[in-house]
Parts: structure tokens; sequence; C-alpha cells
């Protein structure tokens, strides 16, 4: 027996297609803004009116950043610019997913007389450290640096 396509079933084809479609999206909408904030800085015209000073004011340091990761340990190595181990006169570091702010972690960190090294476990994937050491003087030297945890 041969059935035939009648309006009313093209009509519920088309209805149930774009019904999953428009359902998909909504989901994705709502969680993409559930879990990220978009937001960076409180003014960010404000913020691009600094950049400059700021920019220069951090190379001015000769300050350079290396960051050794191990398991269950991040080290942040901060050189002067003759390469000798710095001590900051303050330190600010988050390190969190790139995409939501709901697994962020604030370690602590302890100068070892070369590095500051936190104990910190991270599960597999992409982080980002995103710090803020402040100088005896002053000055800010803020870098986000990407992290790549294997599983």
């Amino acid at each position: 027996m041969i059935r035939e396509i009648k309006g009313k079933h093209v009509l519920i084809g088309f209805v149930g297609a774009f019904g999953v479609i428009i359902t998909v999206n909504v989901v994705m909408a709502v969680n993409a803004v559930k879990t990220f904030p978009g937001l960076e800085v409180k003014n960010s015209y404000i913020a691009s009116q600094e950049f400059n000073s700021r920019k220069a004011a951090q190379e001015a340091l000769g300050w350079t950043l290396a960051v050794e990761q191990q398991p269950g340990e991040i080290r942040l190595a901060f050189k002067d610019a003759q390469g000798a181990p710095l001590l900051v006169g303050g330190l600010e570091a988050v390190i969190g997913r790139p995409t939501t702010q709901t697994q962020d972690v604030t370690p602590e960190w302890r100068f070892d007389g070369a590095a500051y090294v936190a104990k910190v476990d991270l599960a597999p994937g992409n982080w980002n450290l995103r710090l803020t050491a402040v100088s005896q003087n002053g000055t800010e030297f803020s870098q986000t640096r990407e992290l790549h945890i294997k599983g």
C-alpha cells in the first residue's frame, strides 16, 4: 500500500524540524550567557585611553616572565632586565577556563628564591593565567598566559 504525503504531513515535518533547531539555539544561547559574563573591564573607553601609558610603563620595567607547569604545580619566574630573579611588591593571579568563570582558582603563591610557586591541580584542557604583579615602585606588570594541561 502506497501512502500519500499530504499537506499536514509536510507541515508536521517543517514544524518539527524548525522546532528542534530553535530549541537547540535557545538552549545554547542561554548556556553561553549564563557561563560567560563577557566583562573584561568596567569601562572599555577609559581602559583604551590608558593602554599605551600602562604598556610603556610595563615595558620600562624590563621584566620577563617564564611560566612553567608541572603536575600539581605552577611556577612563575619573574626576571629583571639583567636576568636576575625578582621579588615583586605584590602578586595577584587567577587561573581559569577561557570561556567560563565557574572553575576559577586563586592560588596561594610563595617565593622560593627563584620563582613564585603554587600548588594547584587543574583538569585537562585549556586554561588562562591572568596575573598582575606590582613592582617596588608601584608599576603594574599584567599578562595573560595560556596553559594547556594534557590529560
